[in-house]
Formats: structure tokens, sequence, C-alpha cells
């Protein structure tokens, strides 16, 4: 089992002012994510016996946290929560929100603020949402007590959160995409720090990718955790499975940075999805392969469910004039637009006098994790 538990807490910034010496109110936009190819060799359990890769990125939507200080001896509580439901707590073990109380215990914030969290899509639906929730609150949290981090420490952060405090079997692209945003091939090599290569596409071929996109709710919610677990237990059953989804990820990278056609890309996606769909049988069901056939005989060149698998969203890739065709197979679902290469979790307002500059890299000594001065020309499959 890989432990991250190596991250520095990040110190206080004494450098900030704030006004009347209050801890500042703070909102910040965290991006989800879509993945495309080497979903599944992201999970410890894996790359740190043969390495692995992914290829994705942040999208246009986001979920939203605010933080304000209020004065609790005034109140019947001192921290309030809200998402779904509010919470308003005289101490923070009284939190039904496992994620909300452990984060905020394990950053030290027990009192005297109010946390808000809003989303522009549902939870449980492959977008990466439940790492995006994490990045997003550390992030809120940290700026709130003056304590601004990096995004690749902020990554890192997550990762050791999800992972040994609440104990949950998730890989680490999510994390990171969340984190640092942009679009990436994130390389998650047997030994040391993740890398991230950003992908060199020109903003046209960029606007022809997203032309050729076109995803679907299909109103099934599941828990990400539960299909994770599921899978590494299946690791061993999959390795030969998982090392050609890892190779597809090299596939994919020089597509979408050469200058041909953006078709091979949809075939890429097809063998990942038939790859992915054999790693365990959770991962579709016979509503979902209806509709991935329905989109596929519409006009479809190839497609797969993002995240894990189970329902979520739908995604397909196709010629932009087939898209009305497609859209009509599948009228009983829900089409929602992403525009791709979004950025990383960041602070969009705060009542400071100043606004700080986030540090962009931690001392050399406690990074954990790397942006690549150069996009690689080929990754070997280890």
């Amino acid at each position: 089992m890989v432990q991250f538990g190596l991250t520095p807490r990040p110190a206080v910034a004494h450098h900030m002012r704030l006004p009347h010496g209050r801890d500042p109110m703070i909102i910040t936009q965290t991006p989800l994510r879509i993945s495309f190819l080497g979903g599944g060799t992201d999970y410890p359990e894996y790359f740190s016996a043969h390495g692995g890769a992914v290829l994705g990125s942040a999208v246009d939507k986001s979920c939203y946290f605010t933080a304000a200080p209020f004065q609790s001896r005034m109140f019947d509580y001192r921290l309030r929560v809200a998402y779904r439901k509010v919470e308003c707590v005289a101490h923070i073990n009284e939190i039904e929100h496992t994620p909300f109380r452990e984060c905020l215990r394990w950053t030290g914030l027990t009192r005297d603020a109010e946390i808000t969290l809003t989303t522009e899509l549902p939870a449980m639906t492959g977008l990466g949402s439940s790492s995006a929730f994490t990045v997003g609150l550390l992030n809120t949290v940290y700026a709130h007590q003056k304590r601004p981090v990096p995004p690749l420490e902020l990554a890192n952060l997550a990762i050791e959160f999800e992972r040994n405090v609440l104990k949950e079997s998730v890989g680490c692209q999510d994390q990171v995409f969340a984190a640092v945003g942009g679009f990436n091939l994130i390389e998650f090599p047997k030994r040391g720090a993740f890398v991230v290569h950003r992908v060199a596409i020109a903003p046209d071929r960029l606007h022809e990718l997203e032309s050729h996109l076109i995803c679907f709710f299909t109103g099934i919610r599941r828990r990400a955790e539960d299909l994770a677990r599921a899978q590494t237990r299946r690791i061993g059953l999959n390795l030969s499975r998982l090392a050609q989804m890892r190779a597809l990820v090299d596939d994919g990278y020089r597509v979408l940075t050469g200058s041909g056609s953006l078709m091979p890309f949809g075939e890429l996606l097809a063998r990942s999805w038939q790859l992915k769909r054999d790693l365990d049988a959770g991962v579709s069901n016979s509503r979902i392969d209806r509709w991935y056939r329905d989109g596929i005989d519409a006009g479809a060149v190839g497609g797969k469910l993002l995240g894990a698998g189970g329902g979520g969203f739908l995604m397909f890739f196709a010629a932009p004039e087939t898209h009305g065709f497609i859209r009509a197979s599948l009228a009983d679902l829900t089409e929602v637009n992403f525009s791709l290469n979004a950025p990383g979790s960041r602070v969009i307002f705060a009542n400071t006098r100043e606004q700080p500059q986030l540090p962009q890299h931690a001392p050399a000594s406690q990074r954990r994790g790397a942006y690549a001065p150069h996009s690689p020309k080929k990754l070997e499959v280890a």
C-alpha cells in the first residue's frame, strides 16, 4: 500500500494583512474533470508496481466554496456548514457530513466559521466531484486561515486526506486535475512524484476537439469509491488490460498534438471503453450498453462512460454533423456541454486589503509532484 504522509502542512503566511485583523471571507472555484484515457492506471495499487498515466482535462463546470467568519460567542453554535442541508453545530464531532467534518478537523478549523458549498452539476456522476470537493474545501480553509498552498501541494494534500484520513480507495488523477487545472497528461511513475505534462494543443485544434464531443447525463448516480474498491481488488486479474489502457494514453497524446485528423482519437476512446467494461461487471449494465450502441449507430466513432463507470455521464466522439442524429437517438437523456482546459482551484474572492499571490512552487525539498519542463515525445509503458 502506498502511503501519502510526507506532504508538509502549509505554514501560516504572516505577510497577509486583513481588515480589522479578522480571518477573511473567501470564495473559491474548483473545476470538475473529464478523463479521456488511462483511468484505472492512476491507483497506487497499480502504478506503484507498473507505472501509470492518464490523459484528460479540467472542464468549465465547477464547485464553489464560501468561507466566512462569525463570532460564535453570540450564537448557539460554533460551526455552520451548508450543502444539500444546513448543519449548525456546537462541536465539530456533531457534523454529519463525514468529508466536511474530517477536513475541518484535519485543518484545525473548529469554530467561528460558516462554510457553504454550491455545485453546477450533481455529485457521483463520474466527473471527479468527490476530489473536487476535497481540493476546493482544503483550498478554501487554507486561504481563510491565511495559509495559501501552491497547486501541486494542494493535490498531494487532497490525496493524503482521501486515502489516509477518509480511508477511501481512490485514484490520484482527480485531485491533480482539480488542483492544477488544464489539459494534461499526468504520469504516475513507479517511484517518485507524479508529473504533469501540459498537452500542447493549439486553440483552434482544441476547439475542433470540443466540437466533436457530445455528453449526456444518464440519470444514474453511484459512489465511485464502491466501484474503485471492487476494481482495485481485481488489479491482479486485469494487468494486461490496464497495460493496454496505459498505452492508449501515449497514442491519444500523439493524435491530439499532431496535425492529422482527430478521428483516430474517437477510435481510441472506443477501444478504451471496451477494455474498461471488462475490468469489472459493475462498470456497465444493460441500459448503458443500449445507450452506447444507440450513439454508435447514430454516427459516433467512439465513446465512454466518464469516471469509474456504473452511471454518470456518457460521452461520445463524433463528427459535428452527426450530433443531431445522436441527440435524437438519446432523447431521453440530458445533454450537457463542456469546455476543456479550465483553470485549477483558485480563490475568486477574498475581502483582504491586498490580494495575496498564491505561491506556485514549494521549496524543492517539499515537492511531491512536478510540472514537466517539456511535453513528452513518448512515455514508455512500464
